[in-house]
């Protein structure tokens, strides 16, 4: 098994411009102080009784479990923005839901956006919602711009 079930999880977002796309997107991640992790992209779904913390330091290298949203854009002058939301069933014994946007748009249409989507994916699984939280960031692009938000899972 590579990884245990994650007990933890938490918030990150972050943006940045760079020379190329991949190094904006680097940036970003850097920003959003996930950047010097191999970050492992998962399906979007918290394990049951799972906790949220205040983000941590993540050993260098560590194979992190995350959920995000990213857009790049080259265009000077463009808003771009990243969302995630992560919405918690009243049930304890059920896994939550965490959901993903990005878009050209103002930041809080993409957090209104996805959360609605984490509304929507409790609702097609029959789970009442506790909570619902979400997390968004925008940038407007001088030359390569990115943007980051992310679900980040720890143990």
């Amino acid at each position: 098994m590579v990884f245990n079930t994650p007990t933890k999880f938490f918030f990150a977002c972050g943006r940045s411009e760079g020379y190329m796309p991949l190094n904006a997107f680097d940036g970003a991640l850097l920003d959003a102080g996930i950047g010097n992790t191999n970050l492992v992209r998962m399906s979007s779904i918290i394990p049951p009784g799972a906790q949220e913390i205040d983000p941590v330091p993540l050993p260098p290298g560590a194979l992190v479990p995350v959920a995000y949203a990213s857009k790049f854009s080259e265009t000077p002058g463009e808003l771009i923005s990243a969302a995630v939301a992560a919405a918690i069933p009243e049930d304890p014994s059920l896994p939550g839901l965490i959901m993903e946007y990005s878009g050209s748009l103002p930041k809080d249409e993409a957090e209104k956006i996805v959360v609605r989507m984490a509304e929507e994916g409790m609702k097609m699984r029959g789970y009442k919602v506790k909570r619902i939280k979400s997390i968004a960031i925008e940038h407007r692009v001088e030359k390569v711009g990115a943007v980051v938000a992310a679900v980040v899972l720890w143990d």
